[in-house]
């Protein structure tokens, strides 16, 4: 097998020096064995007050997979994260490669789930009226519902939005491309 790894690592609240940068490298190889078509694996690696994060995202034939380890040594958890990549990546290869053969496939993001292999199910479908209003008023309907996200028409876009909760308890926005 002969692909080409584009391979990219990168620090938020950490400086990436040559030793965690050859780590990461040292470790693609794990990855790289499993394709025979060029791959493209970015690595983020971050700390967060006393905790360490590493997190993949692997970027092959249309397809997005991603897993995040976290822990109290940025070494270990780049052993783990990887060792999960591996895994996530002899989960689904068959299923991915079944669906590409039969034209079934449609490029999607797959993260690690501890969910086991059974197929998603979905038990109930809501619709709704978007309804226009800014990100502020979304932040306080959702938590109003109880939700950890909610959908909405931004007012000063125009276009439908997800405002959602963070684990650290701050906010995020979603919000489509022009």
């Amino acid at each position: 097998m002969g692909c080409i790894m584009a391979t990219s690592v990168r620090g938020k609240n950490l400086e990436i020096t040559a030793a965690l940068k050859d780590y990461v490298l040292k470790h693609e190889k794990k990855i790289m064995k499993y394709f025979d078509t060029d791959v493209a694996l970015q690595a983020m690696l971050s700390v967060e007050k006393e905790r360490k994060i590493a997190e993949l995202t692997l970027r092959v034939d249309g397809v997005v997979l991603r897993v995040v380890e976290t822990g109290e040594d940025m070494y270990a958890a780049i052993d783990i994260v990887f060792d999960k990549m591996v895994r996530q990546i002899h989960k689904y290869k068959t299923k991915l490669a079944r669906r590409i053969k039969d034209g079934s496939f449609k490029p999607t993001l797959v993260t690690e789930s501890p969910e086991s292999d059974e197929a998603f199910e979905i038990v109930r479908t809501k619709t709704f009226t978007p309804q226009p209003m800014d990100v502020e008023e979304a932040i306080l309907q959702m938590n109003l519902v109880g939700h950890d996200f909610f959908v909405f028409l931004n007012a000063d876009t125009d276009k439908i939005s997800v405002v959602y909760k963070r684990k650290h308890g701050k906010y995020g926005l979603i919000e489509p491309e022009a």
